[in-house]
């Protein structure tokens, strides 16, 4: 027997599908499986002490998320660990692959499984119940008398070889919602890994430029599953890059198309731009209706120390902006701001870019996030380091205090970013926000949206960002939703 579980986590309104249980429970063959999901269980980790009590599991495999989740996931774990001390705890997914050595330096966790689980996890469950070389497993980082061995990263494992998942093992009901894509929004994560290097993104360090995708024809397959066994009428993808290949997405979009459902997905503006003009019509008709891209910066060169790689450029964007209005597709810009040396010049040219860009195209949606350093090699980590920035050496640390939103990228305490800073990018926000309100919150009603314009017009006509009391009022009493905390 094992158990999966996936933390409660608070950052989404709506729960959200554990697609990294769905992924490994579906290479575990023959094996008895029970995922249970932190996000529907009043008791999850009481209800897995007694399962683990009937009958006893090889293991008990935990995904965590920085943030929310990783101040569930410890707590959970601890308990779990005081009740089961002889089960194995295995953590996956995007902390531990991050920092395995400092989990694995906490007791309650046994082993981690780093980046793509489908391979290492089951061969991890075979040695444990068979004996043998954990050094044998790539992916795999545990303790060792004493010290922590990483016995280094796997190879990506192809897509389409593995089995469906097991929507059948999760109450599917509960993970179709209604907002702005449509009234039974799935989701699924068609690809794992990004073919670049940017130094600020999450992935690098896990799958090191590695891109592995489900073909068309698959990912067709699973979304015609899903409308017809659940009734889902939209879909987000997950995957941290959908378009890298124009091929897969032209076929993909042919493909879906007489099925009547709309998506959103991420991809980048370079790539975007270089696909033809039968694609984007191809893309239009199949229901793409939002398509989310980091713009990270209105500088060529912070780009650069970015490591964006490509033919990245902030005029792209403008161009992207004129190109998905054209198709009736909005574009959703991802920004950057407070990088050093310098941040509150980065965030001011950051704000001029972001009104041209609605200048262009009014229904862009723009987030900004502030910038938080990865280990990855590049000036600004390097940066970052010599100003002190360091991360925490212990699990409490990461969910006591200012660490525990870190992951947010919302308002990180980070050495070179001044209050001043945060207060001014969190105030154009707000006006931003005001004379341009999101699209995909549905429950603003034409006056209310009318108001909110309104009320910021005169401050984003005179670049009056300092003190927006008004707006904060306004806005908490319409319930505006942020789409880079809340989701759509």
């Amino acid at each position: 027997m094992v158990l999966l579980y996936n933390p409660r986590s608070t950052f989404s309104q709506r729960t959200p599908l554990p697609m990294s249980l769905l992924a490994v429970a579906s290479t575990l063959g023959e094996r008895d499986v029970e995922i249970v999901d932190g996000n529907c269980e009043p008791d999850p980790v009481g209800r897995i002490i007694a399962s683990a009590t009937r009958n006893r599991p090889t293991a008990i495999g935990v995904t965590v998320m920085p943030g929310p989740q990783l101040n569930q996931a410890l707590p959970d774990t601890r308990r779990l660990k005081a009740a089961l001390p002889d089960v194995p705890i295995v953590w996956g997914g995007y902390f531990p692959s991050q920092h395995a050595t400092t989990v694995l330096h906490d007791d309650a966790v046994d082993y981690c499984v780093v980046g793509q689980g489908e391979r290492a996890f089951p061969a991890l469950l075979d040695t444990l119940d068979h004996g043998g070389a954990l050094s044998s497993i790539p992916g795999l980082v545990y303790r060792d008398a004493g010290a922590v061995r990483d016995n280094g990263p796997a190879a990506l494992e192809p897509l389409d070889p593995l089995p469906q998942w097991p929507y059948d093992r999760l109450p599917m009901e509960r993970y179709l919602h209604t907002h702005y894509l449509g009234r039974r929004v799935g989701a699924h994560h068609s690809s794992y890994g990004c073919a670049f290097r940017c130094n600020f993104c999450g992935i690098v360090p896990i799958a090191g430029g590695r891109w592995v995708a489900e073909s068309a024809e698959r990912t067709a397959t699973v979304l015609r599953l899903l409308q017809t066994t659940y009734g889902m009428d939209a879909v987000q993808f997950h995957d941290m890059d959908f378009f890298i290949s124009e091929k897969r997405t032209a076929e993909f979009a042919e493909r879906i198309t007489p099925f009547g459902l709309t998506w959103w997905a991420l991809g980048r503006i370079d790539e975007l731009m270089r696909y033809a003009d039968t694609t984007w019509r191809a893309m239009a008709a199949s229901g793409l209706k939002m398509v989310y891209c980091g713009v990270e910066s209105a500088s060529p060169e912070r780009l650069a120390q970015l490591n964006k790689g490509g033919t990245a450029h902030p005029d792209q964007a403008l161009a992207l902006a004129r190109r998905s209005q054209a198709y009736g597709i909005v574009p959703e810009f991802s920004f950057m701001v407070g990088t050093p040396p310098d941040p509150m010049a980065d965030a001011e040219a950051t704000f001029e870019f972001i009104r041209r860009i609605k200048s262009i195209n009014p229904a862009a949606e723009i987030i900004l996030y502030t910038y938080t350093p990865l280990p990855v090699d590049g000036t600004l980590w390097d940066e970052a380091r010599r100003l002190g920035f360091t991360y925490p050496d212990t699990l409490d640390e990461w969910v006591n205090g200012e660490w525990s939103t870190f992951a947010l990228r919302r308002d990180p305490r980070t050495p070179w970013l001044s209050d001043r800073a945060r207060r001014r990018t969190r105030n154009f926000e707000k006006v931003l926000n005001a004379f341009y309100p999101t699209v995909t919150d549905t429950r603003l009603t034409g006056m209310r949206r009318a108001l909110l314009r309104g009320l910021g017009s005169w401050r984003y006509q005179l670049r009056c960002y300092a003190w927006p009391l008004e707006l904060d009022i306004l806005q908490r009493l319409v319930r505006y939703r942020r789409p880079e905390t809340a989701g759509f």
